[in-house]
């Protein structure tokens, strides 16, 4: 696998995420290439569904690193993400001593239930410690923009050096700093301070023959006939003021559950059948009948 270092320009990571069934236009090669050899992280915001959390995981393929993804939520602390005591496996080792009779230096036996072997690392702890030069870590930080001010700024402080210090331990710092991706659905806008340390890419909704392309890459048994009437029914769909449009991802469960049906030729009755994995409100399900399926799936 390649080092960040290797591509030569924004066409040869194009080609390796490519080969790991993800097919980035010009404008995300480009913020890739750019992000590896900058060493920066790269924020990408869009709608759900875009492909966000699979570059992270595409781009993990390419450089054989591990793939550690950060979920944020409302709430989130940054001692979820870093790490915490394995508290039981301490209580036990703490009563197997008293057992033994081995507690006759306290301040030693306080000292073995702060070992590196009771510690469970959170997603940023383990890409710090499992990125190396020849296989970078992936880390996905997905969704920052539900997580709050404070969150933020940890992780503000944590890109700034790549280091994270354990009070009974010490610093832990990266020996090659993780990759980063970091995305966001834009449901409130994140810190200037956060997005000034990274490279920026918005990530729209593809075009139909890139949505075409797509589906095949990804289900190559999809005949090109049916992947070119998912795509034009799903772009009518989203330019009917869904609650939730439907994006790529539901794209690729609408052709996979045509598919499981053995439908060749999506007309209303398959759509009807279908029409789940592309309306996830019951107000979206009802505007799109409203539409009329016939009109939806229409080929021209």
């Amino acid at each position: 696998m390649p080092a960040v270092t290797e591509f030569a320009d924004p066409q040869a990571v194009q080609q390796a995420l490519a080969e790991q069934d993800y097919l980035a236009d010009d404008g995300l090669a480009a913020a890739v290439f750019l992000a590896l050899r900058l060493r920066r992280p790269l924020f990408c915001e869009g709608a759900p569904g875009v492909g966000k959390t699979s570059l992270a995981q595409a781009l993990a393929g390419v450089l054989g690193g591990e793939f550690v993804r950060l979920q944020c939520y409302e709430g989130i602390e940054a001692t979820q993400a870093l790490y915490d005591w394995d508290f039981p496996r301490q209580l036990l080792h703490l009563r197997t001593v008293e057992a033994t009779g081995g507690i006759a230096d306290v301040s030693a036996t306080e000292h073995e239930l702060y070992d590196r072997r009771f510690l469970r690392a959170g997603p940023v702890l383990r890409a710090l410690e499992t990125s190396t030069e020849e296989h970078p870590t992936v880390l996905l930080v997905d969704e920052i923009d539900r997580a709050d001010d404070e969150f933020e700024a940890f992780l503000l402080e944590v890109l700034s050096d790549y280091t994270v210090t354990i009070p009974e331990l010490g610093p832990v710092r990266a020996e090659s700093p993780p990759v980063v991706i970091i995305t966001s659905n834009r449901t409130r806008e994140v810190h200037d301070a956060l997005k000034r340390r990274c490279l920026y890419h918005w990530l729209d909704l593809p075009g139909t023959e890139h949505e075409v392309a797509v589906l095949r890459r990804r289900l190559p048994d999809l005949p090109e006939k049916l992947a070119r009437q998912v795509a034009t029914a799903v772009a009518r769909a989203r330019s009917l003021g869904l609650l939730k449009p439907p994006g790529l991802a539901e794209s690729l469960d609408w052709a996979q559950a045509l598919q499981q049906l053995g439908v060749v030729d999506l007309d209303a009755d398959a759509a009807r059948q279908t029409l789940g994995a592309v309306a996830k409100h019951r107000e979206d399900l009802e505007t799109l009948t409203s539409y009329g399926l016939d009109e939806l799936v229409a080929t021209s």
